[in-house]
Order: C-alpha cells, then sequence, then structure tokens
C-alpha cells in the first residue's frame, strides 16, 4: 500500500471517529435528554453508544483498514483483539475436563441473561460463584468450546480463567497461513484426539475495553505469568505429561506434523 492511500485511510477513520462521537452526542444524548431525567439519559446514552454504536463502528473501521491478516490472538464480539493464545493441551474433551476437575478448577455456566446477572450481583457483593460464566472469545471462527476456571480469595471479582478450541490434529500445514484456516468454524467430532488451543488470563476486577468502553473484567496483562501457573496447576495431579516448549513458527509433534503460528513461547503438553 503506498504511503498516499494509507494516509487517505488514516484520515478516513479519523473522520469516522469524530462523527461518531457527533452523533452520540448530538443526537443519541439530546434525544435521550429531552425525554428523561439526566441521570437517565447518561446511563441511557453510554448504553447506546458502548454496546450498539461503537462495536459496529470499529468492525466497520477495521474492515476498512482491510485487516484481513491471519490473527495472533483471540477476537472479541466486536471484531478487536482479545486473548493471546498461550498455552496447547492435546487429549480428548473428556481427558481436559477431568484434568482441570483434578486440579481444583471449575467449569463456566452458560452465557446468558439470568447468568449474566448472577455475575453482576454477586460481583456487587462479593459473593462467591465459583461456575461465572465468560464473555465469548472467538478463534477459528467460532466461539470458545469449553472454558474453566478458579476463583482467586472465593471472590467473583478475581479469578485465573482460561478458555479452549478444539483444532484436529489432522490439517494441511500450508493451510495455517491463509485466513480461512482462521475463518473455518468447523469443530472436531466430541471424543476425538485433538489440540486443544488455550487462552488464558488473569482476571483482577472491573474495567473498561479499549475502544467500545464495555463493562468488563480487567486482567493482569502478564499471561505468561498466566499460563505457567495453569500448566503448574495441572502438573501437581499428575494431569499432563511433559510439556515442550515452541517458538512461534514451529512444528508441533503430537504424532503428526502439524503447525501453529504464536506470539511467542508456546507450551504443548499431552493430557494423561
Amino acid at each position: 500500500m503506498t504511503p498516499f492511500m494509507r494516509f487517505l485511510q488514516r484520515l478516513a477513520i479519523l473522520a469516522l471517529g469524530a462523527l461518531t462521537i457527533w452523533f452520540v452526542v448530538f443526537v443519541v444524548f439530546e434525544e435521550a435528554d429531552q425525554r428523561m431525567p439526566l441521570v437517565l439519559a447518561v446511563a441511557a446514552t453510554y448504553g447506546i453508544a458502548a454496546y450498539i454504536i461503537f462495536p459496529r463502528i470499529v468492525r466497520f473501521g477495521y474492515k476498512l483498514l482491510k485487516r484481513q491478516h491471519v490473527p495472533r490472538y483471540t477476537v472479541t464480539g466486536d471484531g478487536l483483539p482479545g486473548d493471546p493464545v498461550n498455552l496447547v493441551l492435546v487429549g480428548t474433551h473428556e481427558q481436559l475436563r477431568q484434568a482441570f476437575a483434578a486440579a481444583g478448577w471449575f467449569g463456566a455456566d452458560p452465557l446468558s441473561l439470568a447468568s449474566s446477572w448472577r455475575m453482576t450481583w454477586t460481583f456487587i457483593r462479593n459473593i462467591p460463584y465459583p461456575t461465572a460464566p465468560f464473555s465469548t472469545l472467538f478463534l477459528f471462527g467460532r466461539g470458545q468450546d469449553v472454558g474453566f476456571q478458579k476463583a482467586i480469595d472465593n471472590s467473583p471479582r478475581k479469578r485465573h480463567h482460561i478458555r479452549f478450541w478444539a483444532l484436529s490434529t489432522d490439517f494441511d500445514r500450508s493451510d495455517v497461513k491463509t485466513a480461512s484456516f482462521w475463518l473455518n468454524a468447523d469443530r472436531p467430532p466430541d471424543g476425538e484426539r485433538v489440540l486443544w488451543v488455550g487462552a488464558g488470563t488473569r482476571d483482577t476486577g472491573l474495567g473498561l475495553t479499549r475502544l467500545t468502553y464495555k463493562i468488563t473484567h480487567a486482567t493482569d496483562s502478564d499471561t505468561n505469568a498466566e499460563r505457567d501457573f495453569v500448566l503448574s496447576q495441572l502438573e501437581k495431579p499428575g494431569a499432563i505429561g511433559e510439556v515442550r516448549m515452541y517458538q512461534a513458527g514451529d512444528a508441533v509433534d503430537v504424532g503428526k506434523v502439524n503447525h501453529y503460528i504464536t506470539d511467542g513461547e508456546l507450551p504443548v503438553a499431552l493430557l494423561t
């Protein structure tokens, strides 16, 4: 892309951002302010902007920038980079479930209106919710297949948690560098021995998402430390075998020759 075209793209993004802010302030807020008290008008404007307008503008902006490269991170529902991939386990779904159960971790309730309300209520009151739901992140064209968590100090505000996506061990290495591979939403059959590609992070409290400002858990930025913690948790009950470390672009040896792209070191372990 030429410098001039890149300049035009950035100018278009800047204009789009300015137009969006103008629309929120002078159209959405003014309309709400005329119909309800100020406090409710501000709350309504925030809800409409953060959960409806900003996500759609961000997705449109990313399309405008033509971000069609192979992702190095999971992706949020708004199309933004999410948690980085930092762990791969090899085995069946039942082995994965038993491994985390042996380590004292819990599965996550399905995300619904009821579970979201319960999560909000327990977060405010700081009372335990060991099976709290996860927000949906996307990899391989679909949301996470399964997730596990462990509360910190028995609080819903802080927790260790990891999402997993199943990836068949039987695929063409050359496909990994194509966007179509990462957008293929096909999940391997249950019971099959697969790669469980994981993204683990530690929730530390309350925060806002970047660009859209949705209310969410704040997370510790050191995902390497969280990766090592998850491994140590699984090693204690003997739920995993030898851990092998791979660099970005290395072939992952799990009985067949495979290829996986990550940002840095990627530990791969067999579930026992």
